[in-house]
């Protein structure tokens, strides 16, 4: 039997599944670290600690799984949107800590991008409508304004999976995933770098590798050296998957335009893929990891999803979460539990997810998080209850921004799938019928697709023969009437305190 890896190097953590042929899981492995957040709204990461947790999953799915070191066939890399992406010097190692998708320290430099870039045709040359601080682009400005000495040290800025395949092989690739989502100075149209808009924002071609390659092409060979260290066979194959969002679409089997997926991990990224990049309506496109010059990504979504679940766990969870380090259910499931029997709507309350500002579809970055609604009637349960509503008119909201044809079902993929109340919760509140995947290991299935497609250990028939979906979760129709109501309530609230909450920032600096 011939086996595959898939590593996904996210925001909290990386992990590793192996694979055999068929698509059964054999083993896996997670390591867990935290982002940086040194001020307000700044975001970062090193990614030497992304490269131990992809180096330590990987070993560690090899030594669970007590397959022959010979039989591995491919390995494949996919990994968070890296912003600005690493900024490496001559050596290749980092200068400073990578500005991650989070960050939106940048304000200052989409200003200027504003004041002196033609932005009907950064638009038409990028695909992007939007200048925004989510963009690598500003934050590769930003650092050009605020750091000289940094700058002057920086030889390229490497996505973090590239980073990664480049640690292990010695090879420098760039998945066109990747690279388009970094903005403002990827042409769209031709699958390059824009030499017109790197020229016109002043940042040096030879900051921008100039190997890019697809998903299902392979990137380079394991060395010797990392052979060793990791139990593999010198030589295996390894593919950049380029931005897990995207991998994590392939590994749910879209390999055909027309399917709407939405990712919701800290984030969440609902995206359609699509022939042409799709323009003029705020959303985010870059070339799809698989097939990058045939296929597009085009996606909105929130900047902060399971993030402030999470937030509200580590906040006002302590009971659970004691009682899940003493051998209790997880604190996430506890907190479900609690909120099980809460009806549609939470009983007034409102929440808006907005904690780290907000990319499409508001692009804003002075956005608030906002809990509306409260009375000494409410309980734990209906607060939670409510951050989980939250996430779901996000996700409307974000489909009501593509307008598109989304066919008889959504796909939902993240750790949101664990909760049924919370699947449920999705239908209802979208009015689609929803499909979540059969394991939780998305981003992670499609790095074993594209590295099983990159080198023939895979088929594309096989692939597609694979059962990776469950069944309809179907919408409670009354509930969705509730929901209507509420949604817009909820698109309302911001509306009226658009305002209010940039003067908060201003009060606030």
């Amino acid at each position: 039997m011939n086996y595959l890896i898939g590593t996904d190097v996210g925001t909290s953590g990386a992990k590793s599944v192996l694979m055999d042929t068929d698509g059964n899981l054999v083993a896996q492995s997670l390591v867990e670290y935290d982002v940086l957040t040194p001020k307000n709204l700044w975001a970062e990461q090193w990614a030497q600690v992304w490269l131990d947790g992809a180096k330590q999953t990987i070993k560690q799915v090899i030594e669970k799984s007590k397959v022959n070191a010979s039989d591995i066939k491919g390995i494949g890399i996919s990994a968070l949107y890296g912003g600005a992406g690493v900024p490496v010097d001559s050596e290749g190692k980092e200068v400073r800590p990578t500005l991650i998708w989070m960050d939106r320290r940048a304000e200052k430099q989409v200003q200027w991008i504003k004041n002196n870039i033609d932005l009907d045709h950064l638009s038409n040359i990028t695909g992007n409508d939007v200048v925004d601080p989510y963009y690598g682009y500003t934050k590769i400005l930003w650092i050009k304004d605020n750091e000289p000495e940094n700058w002057q040290r920086i030889k390229e800025f490497l996505p973090p999976d590239t980073f990664i395949v480049k640690s292990l092989t010695g090879v420098t690739a760039v998945n066109h995933s990747a690279a388009g989502n970094i903005g403002g100075i990827y042409d769209i149209n031709q699958n390059a770098w824009s030499d017109e808009m790197l020229d016109a924002l002043g940042i040096p071609h030879t900051m921008m590798p100039d190997n890019l390659v697809t998903g299902n092409d392979i990137a380079g060979y394991i060395t010797a050296e990392t052979a060793n260290e990791l139990g593999l066979t010198p030589g295996v194959p390894v593919i950049v998957g380029g931005v897990d969002v995207g991998a994590a679409n392939v590994g749910m089997g879209v390999l055909e335009p027309g399917r709407y997926v939405a990712a919701i991990g800290t984030s969440m990224n609902a995206a359609l893929v699509s022939e042409k990049p799709i323009k003029n309506k705020g959303l985010i496109v870059w070339p799809y990891p698989y097939n990058s010059q045939d296929l597009n990504y085009n996606f909105s979504g929130s900047a902060t999803a399971g993030g402030i679940t999470k937030w509200f766990r580590d906040n006002f969870a302590q009971l659970e979460v004691a009682e899940q380090k003493n051998g209790g259910v997880n604190a996430y499931v506890a907190l479900g539990k609690e909120a099980e029997n809460i009806p549609a709507g939470s009983d007034g309350l409102v929440v808006l997810p907005y904690f780290m500002g907000e990319r499409a579809p508001v692009w804003n970055s002075d956005a608030k998080g906002l809990l509306f609604g409260l009375s000494l009637s409410h309980s734990k349960a209906h607060i939670y209850h409510a951050f989980q509503e939250a996430v779901a008119y996000a996700l409307r909201h974000s489909i009501e921004l593509t307008n598109e044809n989304l066919g008889d079902y959504i796909v939902i993929a993240g750790g949101v799938t664990n909760s049924r109340d919370w699947v449920q919760m999705f239908a209802d509140v979208t009015g689609y019928a929803v499909r979540t995947p059969l394991e939780d290991a998305e981003a992670n299935l499609g790095d074993v697709i594209l590295a099983g497609l990159a080198t023939n250990t895979l088929s594309l028939n096989q692939v597609k023969g694979w059962q990776v979906l469950g069944e309809k979760v179907t919408p409670n129709k009354k509930n969705h009437e509730t929901y209507n109501k509420y949604f817009k309530l909820y698109k309302k609230l911001y509306t009226d305190l658009k305002d209010d909450m940039s003067l908060l920032t201003e009060i606030n600096k």
